[in-house]
């Protein structure tokens, strides 16, 4: 018997008994109608299942309830919308109820307590509404800037112990912004005005560096660089931008380089409403860029009025490195390490500028941790060379946190190298001096979802993962990887289904995703369907076997990697 903790929506049409003796015909043709033109598409949209439909009924599941909820939302207001100029006694109104809860699986279909708790909160939603259960609303939190009504302890028909539920206050959503309560900002690429395409890393350092000194702000959420960087070259509107990332404000400029001169300009733009908060221009030697960024901090702090601790006002005075030629090196490596295109040869490019940077400034924490993460990727991508690439990654990973106790960078490095090594108490210790150091620091967060799952807790790691997915939107299709991963794990083989398909639509290329999304249809007994996914694969990657990528992934307990094998024996996959 298999069971997973899933997200399960119920919703059935209000009066649908009474609409069909008024008019069966029309009442079936507009149902079909807004399930064809509104509702499927959000259900796919937010990665949801529909196990099945009863009617003028919908049974749903999701692997998140931060999915679920939203999805719930969309209907509900795309029907508002529908049924503006409807007669009001032939409007098709849904109620919805939203639980999570342990499902037992029977072939497509989901049954036990979470089902039925679902369904009976549907049936005291209001017409047009929406009822969640406590659970859902504790997970929820403030992702989706929701207000939630409490409506006490119900006691619901044929459920045992009452259930508290909340009713979800769409009018009052739909009124303001999806905005954090507090100070936000994202931003942009600084433009490359210097003439040159090769000064391009240049200012997209200058702008990940001003990323990264915002996001030790705790009064301040930052959108990752990720997410920000997906606007590069496009000239979007300021005010679709903050709508996007949900922020309210937006900084953006331009670098122009020339010999040894800087001409910086930066402006921070309100995202409501298009106006300026705070604009200058700098022109410097290039010996000051350091200084720039400073008062560019300090500008945005003042303007968006955010309070700063002591603690971190400490940690926007200490400098990365006095050395304007060790901070260019460091920023070509950094802009390597990141980049799509990742082999031996771009390897050998960012070993060297990372070697050039620790050359010119022995005591810069940053390149050493750029060092440690390069031969990370070295053992994890397998292209050889390195005796004990992993060890060479650890020393570079402890001399970071030697010169740069207090760099989240540093800790980040020491983080990812101490998980592959399977020292997972060391890697949580500093993904914990992360959150503590940089607070919007998305990569630490997802990080740590990883570490969950490879120390065989993986359901401890989904509330990281969808917090990295809030910080860095635009990178969700890296995360979804992640979820499906630790869905895999925790042996919830449908929603790691439905997070690798939104990963593979995402990025079609993705051998990685692919391979465990066969695992997965696997042990779901859909094993035509996870040879077609395996025959992709191979088109993409032919040398690709999955024990070879297992061994290379951290794993503590064997019947964990086990699971992932197993899945693809059942459709008679080859496994060597």
């Amino acid at each position: 018997m298999e069971r997973r903790l899933t997200a399960i929506l119920a919703a059935d049409v209000v009066g649908f008994s009474r609409l069909m003796g008024v008019d069966e015909v029309a009442t079936l043709a507009a149902l079909n109608g807004h399930r064809r033109d509104l509702i499927d598409g959000k259900f796919a949209e937010h990665q949801g299942r529909i196990v099945k439909l009863t009617g003028d009924g919908i049974l749903a599941e999701f692997a998140s309830v931060v999915n679920a909820l939203a999805c719930a939302v969309d209907i509900q207001r795309g029907m508002m919308a529908r049924n503006e100029t409807v007669p009001h006694e032939r409007r098709l109104e849904f109620r919805i109820g939203i639980n999570l809860g342990d499902v037992i699986v029977e072939g497509a279909d989901i049954f036990g307590d979470g089902v039925n708790v679902a369904a009976r909160l549907e049936g005291i939603a209001k017409p047009g509404g929406i009822t969640v259960s406590a659970v859902v609303r504790d997970q929820v939190g403030d992702r989706l800037a929701l207000t939630f009504e409490d409506m006490g302890e119900q006691a619901l028909k044929n459920i045992e112990r009452p259930v508290r539920a909340y009713n979800v206050a769409l009018a009052a959503a739909a009124a303001k912004p999806a905005l954090p309560d507090k100070p936000s900002i994202a931003v942009l690429p600084f433009t490359n005005m210097s003439g040159d395409p090769e000064q391009e890393y240049f200012s997209d350092g200058i702008s990940e560096d001003i990323i990264t000194d915002l996001s030790k702000i705790a009064g301040l959420m930052v959108i990752a660089r990720n997410s920000s960087f997906a606007y590069k070259g496009k000239n979007p509107d300021i005010r679709q931008v903050g709508r996007e990332l949900g922020v309210r404000a937006v900084l953006e400029g331009s670098i122009r380089k020339a010999g040894n001169r800087v001409r910086i300009t930066a402006q921070l733009i309100d995202a409501a409403n298009g106006a300026h908060l705070w604009a200058e221009r700098f022109d410097r030697d290039l010996t000051d860029i350091f200084a720039v960024q400073d008062e560019v901090t300090k500008h945005i702090v003042e303007a968006l009025k955010v309070s700063l601790r002591p603690a971190e006002k400490a940690l926007l005075a200490e400098n990365r490195t006095s050395s304007t030629e060790a901070h260019d090196w460091f920023l070509r490596g950094r802009e390597l390490l990141r980049g799509s295109i990742k082999n031996r040869e771009v390897f050998e490019q960012m070993v060297a500028a990372f070697s050039r940077s620790i050359e010119c400034d022995p005591d810069y924490a940053e390149p050493h941790a750029g060092l440690a993460l390069s031969y990370v990727q070295e053992f994890h991508n397998n292209w050889g060379g390195t005796a004990d690439a992993l060890g060479v990654a650890a020393r570079y990973a402890a001399l970071a946190l030697a010169k740069g106790p207090n760099d989240p960078y540093s800790h980040y490095g020491a983080s990812v190298v101490t998980m592959f090594q399977r020292k997972f108490d060391d890697a949580i210790a500093h993904i914990e001096a992360i959150q503590a150091l940089s607070p919007n620091y998305a990569l630490g967060y997802s990080t740590r979802g990883m570490i969950e799952t490879f120390r065989g807790n993986p359901l401890a790691g989904l509330p990281y993962t969808e917090l990295s997915i809030k910080l860095d939107p635009g990178f969700k299709h890296q995360y979804l990887h992640f979820q499906g991963m630790l869905y895999l794990v925790a042996g919830d083989y449908r929603a790691a289904v439905t997070a690798f398909r939104a990963r593979i639509k995402l990025v079609p290329e993705s051998d990685l995703s692919r391979s465990f999304l066969a695992s997965a249809l696997g042990h779901l007994g859909e094993f035509d369907e996870a040879r077609r996914i395996w025959r992709e694969l191979m088109e993409i990657n032919p040398k690709y076997t999955i024990a070879a990528h297992l061994a290379r992934l951290p794993f503590q307990n064997q019947a964990d990697a086990d699971r992932i094998i197993e899945g693809l024996a059942k459709a008679g996959l080859a496994v060597g």
